[in-house]
């Protein structure tokens, strides 16, 4: 789960969690519900993992953190569950 703010200072820390303990997995859940606020760096990490293994934003998806995504074209890249599994 993400909660609280995640800039560049603080998302080494997500990095090294989807890098490490789940690695190998194929499909990557990312709460996002709990996200304060998020910048181009949380963006950046979610791509890129995203580009090794199926990636899910599990919402619901707070509205800077939707607007960053939509601004970004990162949006149509996004499979996002709002509580039930399903977008």
């Amino acid at each position: 789960m993400c909660s609280g703010e995640f800039d560049l200072d603080s998302v080494g820390l997500l990095a090294q969690a989807c890098d490490g303990e789940a690695a190998g997995a194929e499909l990557l859940v990312v709460d996002v519900a709990g996200l304060e606020s998020a910048d181009s760096s949380f963006l950046r990490v979610l791509v890129r993992l995203r580009r090794t293994r199926k990636l899910v934003l599990q919402g619901p998806v707070p509205r800077q953190f939707q607007r960053l995504l939509e601004m970004t074209g990162v949006l149509p890249l996004c499979e996002i569950w709002n509580g039930t599994g399903s977008a």
